[in-house]
């Protein structure tokens, strides 16, 4: 991990400076002081792990940027979590996964769903329509408007970044 080259007086300067008001400004948008706090925490830990802070007439600009990220990604990983939670919820009680299946489970399909939204867009839709749809990949080249070689290389970029993500998860 990289860490930032700035002056410890700058680090804390670059801190203090911004803390209070990015604290407010994630405490609004979540209206969760417990969230807002912890993002806040991952904020600065992404910006110091990038190797250099922002110039100082951008630093809010650019907190705001990162940490609106990180709340794309927070309600992203809720949005997973609460229908994994649903489908396994409708499993009779011997069947369902234990507390720690659940949690490798949750982080297994939020690296998969970053792994699917880093792909191109024809890419994500052939895999999509090939495994959620079953389609079949001349149904597929048709609906893309693409040929079946394209269709077969889109599916195997797909599956390639999930095995990627599932790996590097484990």
């Amino acid at each position: 991990m990289a860490t930032v080259q700035s002056p410890p007086q700058e680090i804390e300067s670059f801190y203090s400076d911004h803390h209070g008001w990015l604290r407010g400004l994630l405490h609004r948008k979540l209206g969760n002081a417990f969230d807002a706090a912890d993002l806040v925490h991952d904020t600065y830990v992404r910006i110091l792990s990038g190797g250099s802070l922002p110039e100082p007439r951008h630093s809010r600009r650019y907190l705001a940027r990162v940490a609106n990220g990180l709340v794309m990604d927070l309600y992203r990983r809720r949005r997973i979590e609460a229908a994994y939670l649903h489908t396994i919820s409708l499993l009779p009680e011997p069947e369902a996964p234990s507390e720690e299946a659940r949690a490798l489970a949750v982080e297994a399909l939020v690296e998969i769903d970053a792994a699917l939204h880093g792909l191109p867009e024809k890419a994500r839709r052939a895999l999509l329509l090939r495994k959620l749809e079953g389609l079949s990949y001349g149904q597929i080249a048709a609906q893309l408007n693409v040929s079946v070689s394209s269709v077969e290389k889109y599916i195997a970029r797909g599956l390639q970044a999930c095995c990627l993500a599932l790996g590097n998860h484990g």
